[in-house]
């Protein structure tokens, strides 16, 4: 449609010259010569014509490949002023401009729209070309996980971080691993997945990285929790019948026919193993009893608890073995009207604990201090820190001391953070650790900020 007008004209003048050819060869048949000077300028100028024509037509397709090739779709060919036969031909390079225009501002659309997507997930990204290693894409999800500004080439990352690096060069399409790292003194669980892709004949490797430390704390606690369930209520089952049966056979000891017929040391032998007996399995069944408590906790009374008066409460509280031990508490809180939503009770209990757990973490220290300190991170979660500066502990216990049975001290149960650690995740928050050997530990607790 766009060129009929283009091939009429064009097979127009192709008659045009059939006819005058055959004119002047049958002026040569019947030599009538005198006539060829008209014919023969006549064919001429139409060879001429009709090369320039298809001359004004090659240049016209020639200048819309050029806009094409260097994608200028804005490239607009004036119709009005052009010769009435490439008039067609100019409004279709337009009509097509137009298209391409559309097509490419939709890309373009498109392309914006995922680069926000992709910068607003919190899965990290990144892509690099399997030959040079050069990177293609970067979100700031994996900016702020990995803790890496800006990386050139996948190569650049061995300097910073050679065990993750090793583990992406490892990586093939749909492997899943998981990664652990050490952030900020903290150790994060990172979900690994790769997978390739073509882009005008280079091959891409694309990198996912998920923090998933939260969600494997939750599964982990779940599993320990039925873990206990099925311990507690075994040992319950068993300790208890041995310390009833204790009580009988004291009993039994003192009626007159036993009494009677064993010597007075040989009594008191049996009283004194009998009463270890009963000693040990009520102290059995106590231990389990507190391992119990674990999963009573189920429902949260939540209020609004400003973390000045939760402060001031637990200065008030642990003053007295504070001022006993000489360890000096410090509170540093640059928003008094801070809050979060909290069960009060609960809350307390989990930082009593650690606070106990300072105070017996910086007894031997000549200066022994304990900060409590709290404030709002960017992602508008509240921190409440419990800081000491104690002995610390080396980096292969930091995974550890949130299970359930493990203790660090002689004298530990094992069941204090272990309980710390599941009523944070009842209040859809978390408990992190940051510790260096030798200079101390710090507890973190984060928070939804009330009222958000």
């Amino acid at each position: 449609m766009i060129f009929k007008r283009y091939e009429w004209r064009l097979v127009l003048r192709v008659m045009i010259m059939f006819i005058t050819l055959t004119a002047t060869s049958l002026l040569v048949v019947k030599d009538l010569y005198i006539f060829l000077v008209i014919t023969i300028p006549l064919t001429v100028y139409e060879v001429i014509d009709l090369i320039r024509f298809q001359k004004k037509a090659q240049d016209e397709v020639s200048q819309f490949v050029e806009s094409i090739h260097y994608r200028d779709f804005s490239r607009h060919f004036d119709v009005r002023k052009a010769p009435n036969e490439l008039k067609p031909l100019r409004k279709g390079f337009n009509e097509i401009n137009t298209t391409f225009k559309l097509i490419s501002r939709e890309r373009e659309t498109q392309y914006h729209y995922l680069q926000k997507i992709l910068e607003l997930v919190d899965t990290g990204i990144l892509s690099y070309e399997l030959d040079n290693g050069e990177t293609g894409w970067i979100n700031e999800a994996f900016k702020k996980l990995i803790g890496v500004p800006y990386l050139k080439t996948i190569h650049s990352l061995q300097k910073r971080e050679e065990a993750l690096y090793e583990e992406i060069i490892k990586l093939k399409t749909g492997d899943v691993r998981i990664i652990t790292l050490t952030r900020n003194q903290q150790l994060v669980k990172i979900l690994v997945t790769a997978s390739m892709l073509r882009s005008e004949d280079k091959i891409y490797k694309l990198v996912a990285f998920q923090n998933v430390s939260e969600a494997l704390d939750e599964t982990e606690s779940k599993a320990w929790q039925k873990l206990l369930n099925v311990m507690t209520h075994e040992i319950m089952n068993s300790v208890a019948p041995i310390s009833s049966l204790a009580d009988t056979l004291k009993n039994r000891l003192k009626s007159p026919e036993i009494a009677n017929s064993l010597a007075s040391s040989q009594l008191e032998d049996l009283e004194l193993g009998i009463d270890t007996i009963k000693r040990r399995s009520e102290g059995l069944l106590k231990f389990t009893e507190s391992y119990r408590n674990l999963n009573k906790i189920t429902k949260l009374d939540l209020t609004k608890i400003l973390v000045r008066n939760l402060f001031e409460t637990l200065n008030s509280l642990m003053r007295p073995s504070l001022e006993k031990k000489n360890i000096e508490l410090e509170i540093i809180l640059r928003d008094p009207a801070l809050a979060i939503e909290a069960d009060l009770n609960l809350i307390e209990q989990v930082m009593i604990n650690l606070l106990v757990n300072a105070i017996e973490a910086v007894k031997d220290r000549e200066c022994p201090r304990i900060t409590l300190s709290a404030e709002i991170q960017n992602n508008n979660k509240t921190l409440v820190k419990v800081s000491d500066n104690g002995s610390g502990m080396p980096p292969e216990l930091l995974d550890k001391i949130f299970i359930p049975f493990f203790s660090t001290r002689k004298s530990g149960s094992g069941i204090g953070l272990s309980l710390c650690k599941q009523i944070m995740l009842l209040h859809k928050g978390t408990i992190q650790v940051q510790s260096s050997n030798g200079v101390g530990s710090a507890f973190i607790l984060q928070f939804s900020t009330a009222g958000t």
